[in-house]
């Protein structure tokens, strides 16, 4: 096979080669049929897309026609916005109408691959096919024609061959014929050989004419159909690449358009500032505004009082305490304001330069932090302007009350054993037995009482001074306890029997930075009082103190007359099942004596009146206590001992 050149001949270099160029010419053909399919297929694929883009722009359109109104200034605005939009409704507006025109595009290319690729490919392959069936038909004429020269030739040498046996059949006949007969045959064997010489004649002429048909078949008239076949694929060949260029041209100018669209949309969304969403927002919903009322001292209803603050003993004792723990917590208050004021900052820079570009960090996770900055720095701030406005208001009111004050350093604690508050004598044990000790000198009281202890802590003291200042503490709060008594602004009631009186308000005061919550006490139970009045104030030293019972209470006392002691009686008004440790089941309607009262809690403790009944704690609220009986008038000179519970209620 000759070295194939630069533009071959496929006549040239095949030869005989007819049947494998038609196959891969008609090859060729058909699988422009693939790309007239590829091309409708694509029509298709662009068809629905474009369907879906312009879908999906409608939906949202009318999305948007629903929204626009509350995007653009809320959902109740002062004055109504007519037909304005907000700059983000406009930019979205732009959105949505490119994505039409590009839906648009798509359908115009989609229309465009079928008009102008995908019908020209169907013709151009009908067209081809046939000039293809041209050239096999007229290939099948060229071999018909050969094989009939090749049928002639071989005639040319039967009847050659044919005349040869004629011929020796003569020259047989002639050797065997008599003498009378032998010159006719003589003649005739001649005359055989005559045709003889023609028939060979034409049997080289059928030759020579048959070799130069062959050769101008296998040289010149395949050669040159093959020539032609190959010209059709490559003007095939050609035509598809120009419909390709047409295809390639087509999707560029789409894309072109679209592009031209995106930058159109490009320049449009640095134009939707911020701020201008804000200013129209602002505009529409301005109304005239004042601040809130401030708050005002509104007195009960039941006890008439103005708005100045208590200047008693007792009051001033108590803001004293406030004052101290709150200008104690100012500082601490401050420092930790601005730590986190400091990491506010700090946050809203690295948010400033993520939006001025010179940060790559992620906005959202500064924003979060920040936040939780800004929730921290808030709290921080609420308890610094709390105890800043306490120690102002007490200032103002009072003065500086906490000057020559020897505050106490009390600690918290947890009594097991049962002991009494040095400022009230009631118990610090059972539902009580949280409390503060002071470190220094020992001053033992509840939590609730803490405020209420006057600064006069003597300092450290040692083991022996505790015992004696513990004992003079608690002389002086059963003192306290057991004296009746007094109503505001110093003013005494003289009656030696129990009464009802109004407690100062300022017990009952909350301050926000220390913390503190005074829960008023309730008793419900009676009290013992000696008839003989309260001991004279600042008379010298305090009578005898009979000493505390310390252990919990029993259940009676006898009498000298061998009666038992007063005891309060009550009925439950719910069933309650036991919770925790210490608690009781009880049921409805079950009676029970009361053991210990509520002192504030929201328990009392129990014993019910059936046999073998253990006490216990039940809520107060579950249940109803019959009015305590009146005292009984003691003989003269009965030193009976004043049980605990009497003396804590």
């Amino acid at each position: 096979m000759a070295e194939l050149e630069v533009n071959p001949q496929l006549g040239i270099e095949l030869k005989d080669g007819f049947k494998p160029v038609n196959a891969w010419v008609g090859g060729g053909i058909a699988w422009l049929d693939d790309m007239q399919q590829f091309y409708r297929e694509r029509s298709a694929i662009e068809k629905e897309y474009s369907q879906k883009l312009s879908a999906l722009a409608k939906k949202y359109f009318e999305k948007k026609a629903k929204k626009t109104s509350g995007l653009s200034v809320g959902d109740t605005p002062t004055v109504t916005p007519g037909s304005l939009e907000s700059a983000s409704m406009t930019t979205w507006t732009v959105q949505l109408t490119t994505l039409e025109n590009r839906a648009a595009e798509h359908d115009r290319f989609s229309n465009q691959l079928v008009s102008s690729l995908a019908e020209p490919l169907k013709h151009l392959g009908l067209k081809y096919e046939d000039l293809r069936k041209q050239h096999a038909e007229y290939a099948s004429k060229l071999e018909k024609e050969r094989d009939a020269n090749y049928a002639d030739l071989r005639k040319a040498k039967s009847k050659y061959d044919s005349v040869c046996q004629e011929v020796e059949n003569r020259r047989k006949k002639t050797e065997s014929s008599f003498d009378h007969g032998k010159a006719k045959a003589q003649t005739a064997f001649q005359q055989q050989q005559g045709e003889m010489r023609n028939a060979k004649n034409l049997y080289l002429i059928a030759i020579n004419v048959t070799n130069k048909q062959k050769e101008r078949y296998y040289h010149e008239y395949v050669p040159e159909l093959i020539d032609s076949l190959q010209a059709l694929a490559e003007t095939k060949t050609a035509a598809l690449n120009n419909l390709w260029s047409t295809a390639a041209s087509l999707e560029t100018q789409v894309l072109t358009r679209s592009t031209q669209l995106l930058e159109h949309l490009s320049t449009e969304i640095p134009r939707n500032n911020p701020v201008l969403d804000s200013m129209m927002f602002v505009r529409h919903n301005a109304s005239p505004w004042q601040d809130p009322p401030d708050f005002a001292f509104e007195p009960s209803p039941v006890w008439l009082d103005d708005d100045v603050m208590a200047s008693d003993p007792m009051s001033k004792t108590f803001l004293m305490n406030i004052l101290v723990k709150s200008r104690a917590q100012m500082g601490d208050f401050k420092r930790e304001s601005d730590m986190k004021r400091r990491e506010v900052d700090g946050a809203k820079r690295v948010r400033q330069a993520i939006r001025e570009g010179k940060d790559k960090r992620d906005e959202v996770e500064v924003v979060r932090s920040q936040f939780v900055h800004q929730s921290a720095l808030h709290e921080a701030e609420r308890k610094r302007i709390s105890a800043e406005v306490e120690v102002s208001t007490i200032l103002a009111g009072v003065g500086d009350v906490s000057v020559g004050a020897r505050n106490h350093t009390f600690k918290n604690q947890t009594y097991k054993i049962p002991t009494s508050c040095d400022l009230c004598g009631d118990r610090l044990w059972g539902l009580n037995a949280k409390g503060m000790n002071c470190e220094e000198c020992g001053f033992t009281c509840h939590t609730k009482c803490e405020l209420k202890v006057p600064a006069d802590c003597p300092g450290e003291l040692t083991k022996e001074q505790k015992k004696a200042v513990k004992a003079q503490r608690q002389a002086a709060a059963q003192a306290q306890a057991s004296a009746p008594a007094a109503a505001q602004n110093g003013h005494s009631h003289g009656s030696a029997a129990p009464g009802l009186q109004r407690s100062d308000t300022m017990g009952s005061m909350n301050t926000l930075s220390s913390g503190y919550a005074a829960s008023a006490k309730r008793s419900v139970s009676g009290m013992t009082i000696d008839e003989s009045g309260p001991p004279p104030a600042a008379a010298g030293p305090p009578p005898i103190n009979r000493p505390r019972v310390m252990a919990p209470p029993p259940s009676q006392y006898l009498t000298s007359n061998g009666g038992a002691a007063e005891e309060q009686h009550g009925k439950m008004l719910y069933t309650y099942q036991a919770n925790g440790e210490g608690e009781i089941s009880i049921t409805e309607g079950q009676s029970f004596i009361l053991v210990e009262p509520d002192d504030g809690s929201g328990w009392i403790k129990v014993r019910p009146t059936s046999f073998g009944a253990v006490p216990g704690l039940v809520p107060s609220s579950y249940a109803e206590l019959a009015p305590p009986a009146p005292p009984s008038k003691p003989p003269l000179g009965d030193d009976r001992p004043t049980s605990a519970a009497a003396s804590a209620s």
